[in-house]
């Protein structure tokens, strides 16, 4: 497998030494971008609908739900696609491009809703952008998650590659999820802060993306080094049901991609519940909306340590039982923000704390398994087949963000949560304040909880990838 896996950039020294610091600072930098992304909208944009646009709850959960089910629909197709641009041309780098250069433009205009449009039409104005802007992100995540595949063979290397990138992720987190909220605030109409924001952030967004695709940047196509025939037919002029069918093929085939994926889509839904409800504890609970930036300090600050500590541990242990610690520290972070309840206060930001620590493991952990199961399958199956698993993984952590944010909307709407335009004051019931912090605490540990019983059943271990 090793001669066959460098088809990136830089992946030609891979098999023989350490990734370049180059490689790894480009790469990592991508995660500007999808850190970015994966928060802001997470974090304001049911907000945005409910408490700017009044949008009713149920509602706006059913807009970004349906967006992210349309992301679901096209990522096994981005992955089958950007398979296809590697064999042909060598390099992941044209969707990734496409998916750069467009994005910032549509992440501004969802935010760029008109204020004198009604609910109903401004709630079809963020659908429409939003899935526009979700399909941007598509085009730039799906190759990029395929790419550590590539760039290394070696089970230690993706280790640190990943951990870099999630240290930047964590960076990019704490700067759009502290840093959004506060460019909202440059101007006392909520109308303008939010485009100042869709703007800025858009734009920087765009620019991690942008640096990222030269890691895919390759000089030559790839050629049949190692001929796949069942893939090769597929590849020259692939249709929809084709696209679709090399992803369930990859989860029929490998059941440690199985296990790995039903893990990390519960701990999608319960960290997208929790981002998704910030933003409603900062202004319903500890009454302050700018409570959000506090609450993302106290989650970040902590794991901008944490994520090398938890790749030195992974080296030490495997990473799928320092995946399985993290996962633990978690749930029992959340669980005790519940307290919240019975007594509000700033000591919410201790186990916010606790939970970012081990929220770094839960992100760079899975993103370093998933090469070592993409490797996995190639021993077997042969190369070539990257993008399909990287399709599904991006459809599967869609789907776990995307039902945070329907389940948030539903709990909100079962316990009477009161929408309400821009400007305008409402009295929430004590049964929705109560939601809130359900959703931001029990809800979340339970979801962990279960994530550990498919992590159980993960099999691959370092020797099965080294031994290769």
């Amino acid at each position: 497998m090793g001669n066959e896996a460098p088809s990136a950039p830089e992946a030609a020294a891979s098999t023989s030494s350490r990734l370049r610091a180059g490689t790894i600072a480009r790469y990592a930098t991508g995660s500007l971008g999808t850190g970015g992304f994966a928060t802001l909208p997470g974090l304001v944009l049911t907000y945005y609908l409910t408490d700017s646009l009044g949008v009713a709850a149920l509602a706006a959960g059913a807009v970004i739900t349906i967006a992210k089910v349309w992301d679901v629909i096209i990522d096994p197709v981005i992955g089958a696609l950007t398979d296809r641009d590697l064999a042909r041309h060598g390099s992941r780098r044209r969707l990734m491009l496409i998916g750069a250069c467009a994005l910032p433009l549509l992440f501004a205009v969802t935010f760029a809703v008109p204020p004198a449009l009604g609910p109903l039409a401004a709630g079809i104005w963020v659908l429409l952008a939003f899935t526009l802007t979700a399909t941007a992100f598509s085009l730039f995540q799906v190759p990029y998650i395929a790419l550590p595949a590539e760039l290394t063979p070696r089970y230690d290397e993706r280790t640190r590659l990943l951990t870099w990138r999630v240290v930047v992720l964590t960076l990019a987190i704490l700067l759009f999820g502290a840093g959004g909220p506060a460019l909202r605030r440059v101007s006392d109409d909520p109308v303008v802060g939010y485009l100042v924001m869709g703007i800025v952030c858009g734009v920087v967004i765009g620019l991690g993306m942008l640096v990222a695709t030269t890691v895919a940047k390759r000089s030559a196509p790839a050629p049949a080094v190692a001929p796949a025939p069942a893939v090769a037919p597929a590849a020259e002029n692939p249709g929809i049901r084709e696209h679709y069918a090399a992803g369930i093929r990859a989860l029929r085939r490998s059941r440690p991609f199985r296990m790995l994926l039903s893990t990390f889509v519960l701990q999608a839904l319960a960290t997208g519940l929790m981002l998704a409800g910030a933003q409603y504890v900062a202004t319903w609970v500890l009454h302050s909306e700018a409570a959000v930036e506090l609450l993302f300090v106290a989650l970040i600050a902590p794991a901008l340590l944490a994520a090398p500590g938890w790749g030195a541990v992974a080296r030490r242990i495997g990473k799928e039982r320092t995946f399985a610690i993290a996962s633990v520290v978690f749930a029992i972070a959340a669980l005790t923000i519940l307290g919240v309840l019975w007594a509000p206060g700033d000591w919410i930001y201790v186990p916010v704390g606790v939970a970012g620590i081990a929220y770094a493991g839960m992100q760079s952990l899975p993103m370093a398994m998933l090469p070592d199961v993409i490797s996995h399958d190639e021993q077997t199956n042969g190369p070539g087949q990257a993008g399909s698993f990287s399709g599904v993984w991006t459809a599967g952590e869609t789907v776990g963000f995307a039902l945070g944010a329907t389940t948030l909307s539903l709990i909100l709407a079962m316990t009477g949560y009161v929408s309400r335009a821009a400007g305008q004051v409402v009295e929430q019931p004590d049964a929705a304040v109560a939601g809130i912090v359900v959703s931001f605490s029990l809800v979340p540990a339970v979801l962990i909880a279960l994530s550990l019983v498919t992590l159980a059943r993960y099999p691959l271990r370092r020797a099965d990838i080294d031994a290769s």
